[in-house]
Parts: structure tokens; C-alpha cells; sequence
């Protein structure tokens, strides 16, 4: 049912939502948005040059917008094509870019504006609750949303003082004048990092950002298989983080150090089983026996124990429960370290790929910014 505020008057806030191949979420995400209520507004999806239903679906919605993106000029990504046909046919007073496959909850979107109004924030950005289905993402997203987290905290991002700025694609609000006057999408329509580029120049220009988890107000399923978790995460993680060889290494030291710690009477016991079956290494088996025994002192149990516990302690900023958190300490720490290799070999051979489309060090200036100007964005698309 489409709510009263989104078709009378003039809107208040624009939703704009770009869509490629989205068939598997975008109904959610619509039907969320109607029903959104307190504020008048208008829905405009972006149908990027999608193959499957996402048009269809689109239109299906009473009320809402539905737009083809502009031919793909040369030099842009996708997605900063589809948000600035968007914006350009948009006539709210604030544009809200939000992707296809977040869900809404009811009251977000007024209650968005209204934080924004409070806190005096030109730009607003929530970094939705993330749902996780499969092994790979319960594992994977606590490890990259907790060092997301650590090394770019949202306090320091909302703090105009600080030079480091964020902001999450799913979901940002931000007044016209403001978007603008830093040129839009268009002003950085090269930057695979859409959502840091455009925050960066908010910032820049001296205009308030803000930017905090928000789960009482919008979540989302990032990835609904290991595929897209792979390619997502490798088309992001180099760029979020300037020196993401070093992460990789310093991430499975510390995982292979705690859980090295954790079962090495095991290790040294099977080692000891197996030597004393075998004539070619019977001369370690004493050894293996000396090595088990390390556990007999006082202080092996408070080493184990110092070596485990920041390890779970760390992905407490990751906002999932205890269990995925774990999860994450027990299998995500190496996954996060293969992805950071991964991305950091795909955007230095012009290899990252997303939604049938590649980019390349040509296309990919945000690469250099990452280096010198620390932002992150939580998730990005």
C-alpha cells in the first residue's frame, strides 16, 4: 500500500534506489520504502541496463519511479551513472541513495531527517544491520566490520575536527545544496568507492557529516553467496585499507598464534603417537613429549588465555552476537586475510570485477586516495 506522503505535494525527500540484476531483493526493499510514513517523499529506482526482473518488479510498485540509466559514459562506474540519473530527475529537498537490498524499517526515513535537522549534519550515513545466512558471510563480516571499525571509528567520523570521513552507500541522506555543491556522483565518477569520495568532499568543503550504526532504522543481506562475498569484498578491501598486505599478515599471525597456543598439547601429543610408531623419527619422540608437557607450567594457561581473548574481544566493535563473533575469531580471520591479498593483486593487475562490468588502475584514482586519506564506508557497492 503507497503511502499518502509519497504521491501529494512536493516531496520532501527524494529516495533514489539503483538497481542492477537486484530481482532477489528489490520487491523487500520497495515495500519497505512505501510504507515508509511522517515525511513526504518520492521513489525513483534506477534500472541499470538489468537482464533479469528488476524492471518488472519495479513497476509492479504503485507510485514509484522507475528511470533507465544513462549509457554508461566512459571512465564512470556503474553505479555513479545510475545515482546521478537518478539525482538529476530527482525534487526532494534531501536525496536519500540507498541500495536494493536494504529493507526499511517503519519511521526510518523521517527519523533519519530529523536526526539529520538535530545534529546539524549536511550528510547523513547509517551503516545498516548486516544479515548473515551462509557460513562464509556469519564468518567473514564480523572480522571486516570490526577492523572497519577499529581503525575508522564513527565517532571520529562525525567529529568535524577529524580529518577522516565515511560514509556507507546503502544508505545516504544528504541535503541538495549540499550534493550540489560538491558536484555529485558526477565529481567523482570514477572512484569505485563512491560512497568515501562523496563524504570526503562533504568534509572538504566544511559541511557537518555524520555517520553511525543504525540498526534500529535499515539492514541488509550484502552478499547472498560466496561468489558475490568474494568479489564484493575484493573489489573494496584494498582500497579501505592502505596497507592491506601487512593487515593480511598481521591478522593471520595473531589467528595463528591464539589457536597455535589453544591446541598445542594436542599438536605435541599426536606428534608424540606418531613418532613412537615409526623408527625413522623415534629420535623426536622425547621431544614432542617435552614440548607437550610446556602446558604443566603456571604460567602456560594465562598465555593461552591473553592470546584468545583479545582475539574475540576484537570483533565486539562488529556489532554481530557473540556466537558469529567467534565464528569470525575461528575461520573469518584467515577468509579476511585471503580477501585482502586477493583485492590487492586484483586492483594492481586492472582485474576488479562487479556485476559484469571490470575496472582497472585507469578507472580507479580512489586507489591513490587510500593511501594518503584513510576513510572507510563499512560496506560498499
Amino acid at each position: 500500500m503507497v503511502t499518502k506522503e509519497i504521491v501529494t505535494g512536493q516531496p520532501r525527500i527524494s529516495v533514489i534506489v539503483p538497481a542492477r540484476n537486484e530481482e532477489a531483493c528489490l520487491a523487500d526493499c520497495l515495500q519497505s520504502l512505501v510504507a515508509q510514513s511522517g515525511v513526504p517523499f518520492e521513489i525513483i529506482v534506477v534500472d541499470d541496463h538489468s537482464t533479469d526482473r528488476t524492471r518488472e518488479i519495479a513497476t509492479s510498485f504503485p507510485g514509484v519511479r522507475v528511470i533507465e540509466a544513462a549509457p554508461l559514459p566512459d571512465g564512470w562506474t556503474g553505479k555513479n551513472n545510475a545515482v546521478t540519473t537518478g539525482a538529476r530527475q530527482s525534487r526532494g529537498e534531501w536525496l536519500l541513495f540507498t541500495d536494493a537490498d536494504t529493507v526499511h524499517l517503519p519511521g526510518s526515513l523521517a527519523g533519519a531527517l530529523k536526526e539529520a535537522h538535530d545534529n546539524g549534519a549536511e550528510l547523513l550515513s547509517y551503516s545498516p544491520e548486516q544479515i548473515a545466512v551462509t557460513f562464509w558471510e556469519m564468518a567473514t563480516l564480523p572480522v571486516v566490520f570490526a577492523e572497519l571499525a577499529r581503525q575508522y571509528s564513527p565517532s571520529k567520523v562525525s567529529d568535524p575536527a577529524s580529518p577522516i570521513a565515511a560514509a556507507n552507500g546503502q544508505y545516504i541522506l544528504i541535503r541538495r545544496d549540499t550534493y550540489d555543491a560538491v558536484g555529485g556522483h558526477a565529481a567523482i565518477a570514477a572512484d569505485i568507492l563512491e560512497d568515501v569520495a562523496l563524504a570526503r568532499a562533504v568534509k572538504a568543503s566544511g559541511r557537518k557529516i555524520r555517520f553511525r550504526y543504525a540498526q534500529f532504522a535499515v539492514r541488509t543481506r550484502m552478499y547472498r553467496n560466496y561468489r558475490q562475498l568474494r568479489d564484493g569484498w575484493t573489489k573494496n578491501l584494498a582500497l579501505l585499507f592502505p596497507t592491506p598486505g601487512w593487515l593480511a599478515a598481521k591478522s593471520l599471525l595473531w589467528w595463528g598464534l591464539a589457536w597455535g597456543a589453544l591446541f598445542w598439547p594436542l599438536a605435541m601429543m599426536l606428534g608424540y603417537e606418531l613418532t613412537s610408531r615409526s623408527r625413522s623419527f623415534s629420535r623426536l619422540n622425547p621431544e614432542f613429549l617435552t614440548l607437550a608437557r610446556v602446558v604443566e607450567h603456571w604460567w602456560w594457561n594465562p598465555v593461552v588465555l591473553l592470546l584468545l581473548i583479545p582475539l574475540g574481544g576484537r570483533l565486539r566493535k562488529a556489532n554481530f552476537d557473540l556466537a558469529m563473533e567467534w565464528l569470525g575469531a575461528s575461520f573469518g580471520m584467515p577468509m579476511f586475510a585471503y580477501l585482502l591479498l586477493r583485492s590487492k593483486r586484483a586492483h594492481a593487475n586492472g582485474s576488479v570485477t562487479w556485476k559484469g562490468r571490470t575496472y582497472g588502475p585507469k578507472d580507479d584514482p580512489v586507489h591513490q586516495l587510500s593511501h594518503h586519506a584513510p576513510t572507510t564506508a563499512g560496506r560498499l557497492s
